[in-house]
């Protein structure tokens, strides 16, 4: 039973700050950053009694979702972390009660980028979109903050609500028609990291490794896919061998009137392994699409348009 008196912490009221900075994003959800025991389990003599004890210890990463407006920090972090340029943040995400007042601090320091992932991307979503990522620190501290600390504050950009997965456009050079896209699928970059334990410290280092880019899978409509499955075509079925085999592309985020690109990932080196006409069913009255997968060499991110993080 709660006390008269006590006020209880809600999970909608937290801020995150990065290196000193309030972040003006809107931030749908954040989780994840706590420390966790890695348990050995062994036998011993003649008996093979079993012994459970802690062998090392991990820290979970965080876990964001954010909107890509006045995400700035959020983003540039992000693109350096694809271009290799891999930078080191400390932050904390504070958490406070029905009246704002913050309650629960929790600290990370050296935290590495090591997950984004995009939303699906379809032309009758109507729901607005945001961009999850993860984030790994080396080290975390958290702590209960006095009764009368202050307040947290929401700062939202008022270009959050330009963005929608709905509004986009997926261009291949010597294609145009993929302008013509309906769908792409939700797509991640991973990060991959290594943990050092050394000395007496009790968590690990953290490491920076290769980075993946994802394969991007879509549909098109079979009305426009003539140069499509001609690609298919010519480089897989024929196997040519030839540097047109692989393009370059970009996705581009719209305004709501798609009169407008607010943001952009380039796509480089974008080869096709595979290429279908989806599913016939008779009497069927739905658009005949053909499916498609891509794969990308590399990524990086644009930020040259009405969002401007540059």
């Amino acid at each position: 039973m709660t006390r008269l008196g006590n006020k209880s912490i809600t999970a909608g009221h937290f801020e995150l700050l990065i290196d000193g900075h309030k972040t003006t994003a809107f931030l749908k959800q954040i989780e994840g950053g706590w420390s966790r025991a890695n348990v050995v389990d062994d036998a011993v003599g003649a008996d093979q009694n079993r012994i459970k004890q802690i062998a090392t210890v991990d820290i979970d990463p965080f876990s964001l979702e954010f909107g890509l407006a006045g995400a700035n920090d959020l983003l540039q972090w992000i693109k350096g972390s694809w271009s290799r340029k891999y930078s080191r943040r400390n932050g904390q995400i504070t958490h406070a009660d029905f009246d704002l007042y913050s309650t629960y601090q929790h600290e990370f320091f050296e935290a590495l980028i090591v997950e984004t992932t995009f939303p699906t991307l379809d032309g009758a979503a109507k729901d607005g979109g945001y961009v999850k990522c993860k984030i790994q620190p080396e080290r975390v501290v958290t702590k209960k903050l006095p009764p009368g600390s202050p307040r947290v504050e929401g700062i939202v950009s008022p270009k959050q609500k330009m963005w929608t997965p709905s509004a986009f456009r997926f261009n291949i050079d010597g294609i145009d028609d993929m302008k013509y896209v309906n769908k792409l699928d939700s797509f991640t970059i991973t990060q991959g990291i290594k943990k050092l334990y050394t000395g007496a410290g009790r968590f690990p280092q953290i490491e920076p490794t290769n980075i993946k880019f994802p394969n991007l899978t879509g549909t098109i409509s079979l009305q426009y896919a003539d140069k499509l499955l001609q690609w298919h075509e010519d480089y897989i079925n024929s196997g040519a061998a030839d540097p047109k085999a692989q393009k370059t592309g970009s996705i581009e985020f719209l305004s709501p009137d798609r009169k407008q690109t607010i943001f952009r990932i380039n796509l480089y080196e974008v080869g096709l392994n595979f290429a279908a006409i989806e599913s016939a069913t008779a009497n069927a009255g739905q658009i005949k699409r053909v499916k498609f997968e891509m794969f990308v060499h590399r990524m990086d991110l644009d930020g040259q348009g009405a969002l401007g993080f540059e």
